[in-house]
């Protein structure tokens, strides 16, 4: 089984994949009078196609340990999916990049507290993936009409590992 090793989520080591979202770095402004500090267009969302429109969902997922056997990642053509977790646990990151339709290498990355990520449309990914405990998150895709998801399963599957 083919090997891949986890590492730390930053926005430099994820620029290819997609949208690191905390607020770490980024442009903020206060609003409410003082009171309410925004932190500004953290990610942008898309939404194509007939009747495609953006929606916020909550997901409550079920721990998995590591290791952990890669078998299958998806991707969504219609619209972009953005996954913010609503407690300060980590999380795993599964992404690959597009070769000829298929996915390429995956990469795994782990998620400090209050990280978030953002996935273009189109960008292989694996399942959401929390690790010690149940975990929220708050999820920004799109609805509408036409397929938007595909699976792809590997031949041969990956085993994810911690350094």
């Amino acid at each position: 089984m083919r090997e891949l090793i986890v590492r730390p989520l930053t926005r430099a080591a994820f620029a290819a994949f997609g949208e690191v979202i905390e607020t770490d770095g980024a442009r903020h402004y206060p609003i409410n009078n003082g009171r309410t500090e925004r932190y500004h267009a953290l990610a942008r969302s898309e939404a194509v196609g007939p009747g495609g429109h953006v929606i916020i969902n909550i997901f409550k997922g079920t721990p998995y340990a590591l290791p952990l056997k890669l078998e299958m990642v998806e991707r969504h053509p219609l619209g972009s999916q953005a996954f913010f977790p609503l407690s300060a646990q980590p999380f795993l990151v599964v992404v690959a990049p597009d070769a000829g339709g298929r996915p390429g290498e995956p990469q795994v990355f782990l998620t400090q507290p209050w990280q978030g990520v953002n996935y273009p449309r189109n960008l292989w990914h694996g399942v959401l993936t929390p690790l010690s405990a149940p975990q929220d998150f708050l999820v920004v895709d799109r609805a509408g009409e036409g397929n938007n998801l595909e699976e792809f399963f590997f031949p041969e599957p990956y085993l994810i590992r911690l350094p």
